[in-house]
């Protein structure tokens, strides 16, 4: 009768704790799905502007999240960072950010202080250490073909003649878009070649990068050079130059992988 007994104790004390396990593995399940996200702000690159990033936009605001896509002045990288910060302090709560082109730049030249920036991602973008310049990089070789024919106007801003932008920089986004993207696009002023980089974001941030196989504006062996020297998680996938325009799905894939990181306990 005894031996019986404690055969039931065992195995309600058993039942009992399966039942504390199976009430933590909902309770922290619950907690992640539950879990705030992370805002995002999207920084476009030289020759883009805010709408490059539309498609990535719609289906990021799809999943629950609050987007703010910019639009920077492309003049020297004060000018850019002073607004990336503008718009940083408005944001409520962790923050990522993703930078594209010379927006990883800009993204870049936060450095230390970004108290509400818990990480960053990198498209196909220039990521440069303390004491480099995007001048002396690109005086390393010659120019990559997007970038091969600049038309510099009176102001000192350099644009992309139409050919190039279409047949290289937006080599695979179908050319009617491709020649809505050259209309409005946005010229780089060439003072920002000359602006050094102080102390990166990227020392002191969890990254993750986007290389693009078919980049013809940064090639993608630097881009590859920039993802390791980060240390960043790095996919690579068949792109041109613009893959938020033409792969938004992979590129919110990197986007929320990055934001699903930060938001783990």
């Amino acid at each position: 009768m005894k031996q019986n007994k404690s055969h039931h104790l065992k195995i309600w004390h058993v039942l009992q704790i399966a039942i504390v396990v199976a009430f933590i593995i909902t309770s922290t399940g619950s907690a992640r799905a539950d879990a705030p996200k992370p805002n995002i702000v999207l920084v476009h690159g030289a020759w883009a502007d805010g709408s490059s990033w539309s498609a990535v936009i719609q289906r990021l605001q799809e999943q629950g999240y609050n987007v703010t896509a910019p639009q920077f002045p492309l003049t020297s990288l004060a000018d850019n960072l002073a607004r990336l910060r503008q718009v940083l302090a408005v944001q409520d709560g962790p923050t990522i950010v993703v930078g594209h082109s010379y927006g990883g730049q800009i993204i870049t030249a936060l450095g230390t202080d970004a108290p509400n920036v818990v990480g960053l991602v990198y498209i196909a973008a220039f990521a440069l250490d303390e004491g480099e310049s995007l001048g002396a990089l690109l005086s390393q070789g010659p120019p990559p073909p997007a970038l091969a024919h600049l038309r510099i106007d009176a102001q000192g801003f350099a644009w992309l003649p139409q050919d190039d932008f279409v047949n290289h920089f937006a080599a695979d986004v179908k050319i009617e878009q491709a020649n809505i993207m050259y209309a409005v696009q946005q010229p780089l002023h060439l003072s920002a070649l000359a602006d050094v980089m102080g102390a990166p974001a990227w020392r002191s941030l969890p990254s993750w990068y986007m290389v693009a196989t078919n980049d013809q504006a940064i090639p993608p062996d630097a881009e590859r050079f920039f993802a390791q020297r980060m240390g960043a998680t790095t996919v690579e996938i068949k792109s041109s130059h613009v893959p938020m325009v033409s792969k938004p799905d992979k590129v919110v894939k990197l986007i929320t992988t990055a934001a699903q990181a930060v938001s783990s306990p």
